[in-house]
């Protein structure tokens, strides 16, 4: 598969061919939170039997099951990931003097 980009709001995944070989599984409860949205509480979130997450130092990672997954938000389009594995990268937002990240 050739790269793949998926945004929705302020999430972004991009395709990578493996996991880093040192990565720790996260556990999850009946979701997997991508991001929480900082004033209304919704979030970015996949159901947990469509995908596992997964952590390198700072930097996460989603693996997506055969047959895909919906990330989901409660103010944005659901979105149909295939399978695959992913970075998940959240925007930053850029000022002169600092950096930080950007919330729905």
């Amino acid at each position: 598969m050739g790269l793949a980009i998926f945004r929705q709001g302020d999430v972004l995944l991009v395709s990578v061919d493996s996991l880093p070989d040192k990565v720790e599984a996260l556990p999850c409860q009946e979701r997997i939170v991508l991001a929480y949205g900082e004033v209304t509480g919704h979030a970015h979130a996949i159901v947990k039997d469509q995908a596992k997450l997964f952590i390198d130092r700072d930097v996460r990672y989603l693996k997506v099951s055969a047959g895909g997954a919906e990330l989901l938000h409660e103010e944005h389009a659901t979105i149909q990931i295939p399978e695959g594995i992913y970075r998940i990268v959240h925007q930053r937002e850029y000022a002169p003097d600092s950096s930080h990240l950007v919330l729905d």
